[in-house]
C-alpha cells in the first residue's frame, strides 16, 4: 500500500500519513522516532516523536490509495459470477 508522505509538524521528518476514517483529505501521522532523541526511556518503554498521531491535512490533489496490482484468482472469480447473475 502507498500511502502519503508528509513532513512531521514536530520535528520535520517526512513520514507517511494514514487517511482518517470520516475526513476526507485528512491523515494521521504514523508513529516515528524523532532524529537524534531516545529512543527508549530507563525502563525500556518506547519513547515517540511528539508529532506521532498528530491529524493534518494530506498532500493534494488527493489520489485513491493503492492496494497492490495482484488481483486474487478468487477474488476474480467471485467478480464473474457476480457479474453473470446481475
Amino acid at each position: 500500500m502507498q500511502m502519503p508522505r508528509v513532513e512531521c509538524p514536530a520535528c520535520g521528518r517526512e513520514v507517511a500519513a494514514g487517511p482518517v476514517a470520516g475526513s476526507l483529505g485528512r491523515g494521521r501521522v504514523w508513529r516515528h522516532d524523532a532524529p537524534g532523541e531516545r529512543r527508549r526511556h530507563a525502563d525500556g518503554s518506547l519513547v515517540s516523536c511528539r508529532g506521532s498521531l498528530t491529524v493534518l491535512d494530506l498532500p493534494m490533489p488527493a489520489q485513491q490509495l493503492t492496494l497492490g496490482d495482484a488481483v486474487d484468482e478468487h477474488d476474480q472469480a467471485d467478480a464473474e459470477l457476480s457479474t453473470a447473475l446481475f
